[in-house]
């Protein structure tokens, strides 16, 4: 039998320095083909000696916001692959990412979203982040499980599910039809996918091993655009699903004055005078 062939999908948008670290880290294990999808902006592409050949697509941008599930779904499209690996444009995958997620898809029955560790980097030191040595720098997020390299683990909790490191098969991927596009900007995408998974019977599952190392940055959430889409997107969440996604940020939103958030009685807004 021949080993399923491979893709790594990354949506972008004037990332190109974290693109440029994220090609680097493809190099030392190279997917068959790489496709980034540049929303409103095509990406600069420089040479990384060893990286997969790069396949580029494009896809506006609406008024609305950035299209991050549109977006994933043109990358899935034109990925032509047996297995789907989506890694946001600020992850850098481990060495041995994609063979553990290839080797997840062998051991695993069933459709299945399969979801790596993600370490969050500390600011990079002069010079950049080191080629190796990634995972000194910082453990696997607390907030989910990171089985130990070669171990997966089931999951439940279908709203730990997150997009920016995770697989699936083709087959599985058409089933689920890809993610809602009446979500644009910022956040609920990622969660509504995990939903529809665990409706039509996928499974959830941790991967020990593919780890990913996610670049720093200020958080989206704290900019005033990205504010009110997270809670324009969590509005239509809550009418989609009957509860509220992201209620840690909607918390934190709601301490800091800048939405009024009270889950009880359905209530979710910006503030008078809050982000436009």
């Amino acid at each position: 039998m021949r080993p399923p062939t491979v893709a790594v999908v990354t949506i972008t948008r004037d990332r190109d320095a974290h693109l440029h670290r994220q090609r680097v880290g493809l190099a030392a294990d190279p997917p068959d083909r790489h496709v980034v999808v540049g929303m409103g902006v095509r990406p600069a592409l420089a040479d990384v000696p060893g990286a997969p050949p790069v396949t580029v697509v494009e896809v506006p941008v609406p008024d609305s916001g950035l299209p991050l599930a549109a977006a994933r779904n043109a990358g899935a499209a034109a990925a032509d692959a047996d297995l789907l690996v989506f890694l946001d444009v600020d992850c850098i995958p481990a060495p041995a990412m994609l063979r553990r997620y290839a080797d997840a898809v062998r051991r695993v029955d069933g459709p299945a979203l399969l979801c790596g560790p993600v370490h969050y980097l500390p600011p990079p030191p002069d010079g950049g982040y080191p080629v190796d040595g990634l995972a000194a720098l910082a453990p696997p997020h607390p907030a989910r499980p990171a089985p130990p390299d070669g171990e997966i683990v089931a999951e439940t909790r279908f709203a730990l599910f997150w997009s920016l490191s995770f697989a699936v098969t083709a087959a599985t991927w058409t089933a689920l039809g890809g993610f809602c596009t009446d979500y644009t900007g910022y956040g609920g995408e990622d969660t509504d996918f995990a939903c529809a998974a665990q409706d039509a019977g996928a499974g959830l599952f941790w991967v020990g091993g593919a780890d990913a190392f996610h670049q720093h940055h200020p958080p989206a959430r704290e900019t005033p655009a990205r504010i009110a889409e997270i809670v324009r997107n969590a509005r239509l969440f809550h009418r989609r699903r009957g509860w509220w996604p992201m209620t840690g940020w909607l918390d934190d939103l709601a301490a800091r004055g800048v939405v009024v958030f009270d889950p009880d009685r359905g209530v979710l807004h910006l503030t008078p005078g809050g982000p436009p």
